[in-house]
């Protein structure tokens, strides 16, 4: 499968905020207690089911996979970006990670515990986002887990919601249609958590956290 049209601006534009992303972005969990709950949940899931690599797609400067790799998994990032992927080996030269499209994964079927995707598909059309989810299932040892987060739309059902980001445009979704996505690609939700938006907070939009396993 050939690169999606829209990542080339993608990985444009974020290889050239890296540095900036990369400092102001240098302790993602500092100030979210669920979060890191939820993913030493995930952790818990991935290793109770076998020993199997995780990915965390759209690992940017690595802050996650280090994260994950201290929680006892063999992590590894993929990005987009050229530039982030090098300041992650340049921060943590112990791991591994891989410049890479979320939709043509350099990556044996079946050969992942798990896949991280935090924020990393609201840069991606909706057309597109079946492609990547697709890539996902296909990764995903039997039992597998996903661990899936996004901004969600507050509009009707369907209707998925472009927004101005500061990097590049993206998406928000309406959580019960992207879990609709997610079964039609053999991935079953297990568990959702909606994070209310913090009244500082610039944009006012709901999170969502969605856990999944390949049926």
């Amino acid at each position: 499968m050939t690169e999606l049209d829209t990542l080339h601006a993608t990985r444009d534009a974020y290889d050239a905020i890296a540095p900036t992303y990369a400092q102001l972005f240098h302790d993602p969990l500092g100030d979210r207690p669920l979060e890191r709950a939820l993913l030493s949940a995930f952790a818990e899931l991935v290793r109770t089911n076998g020993d199997g690599g995780v990915a965390d797609l759209g690992c940017g400067p690595g802050h996650l996979t280090a994260h994950l790799h201290g929680l006892g998994l063999n992590a590894f990032g993929v990005d987009a970006s050229p530039v982030m992927v090098e300041l992650a080996r340049e921060a943590n030269p112990g791991l591994r990670f891989e410049v890479g499209s979320m939709a043509a994964l350099d990556i044996e079927d079946g050969a992942l515990g798990g896949v991280l995707s935090r924020w990393s598909v609201i840069h991606t059309p909706p057309q597109d986002l079946p492609a990547i989810l697709a890539e996902i299932a296909r990764v995903l040892a039997p039992s597998g887990h996903l661990l899936i987060d996004f901004p969600a739309t507050d509009g009707p059902h369907n209707e998925t919601q472009a927004y101005d980001h500061t990097v590049v445009t993206a998406y928000r979704w309406f959580p019960d249609r992207l879990a609709e996505l997610l079964r039609d690609h053999g991935l079953e939700e297990s568990a959702r958590i909606v994070i209310e938006p913090k009244p500082t907070d610039r944009r006012q939009f709901q999170e969502v956290q969605l856990l999944a396993y390949k049926a």
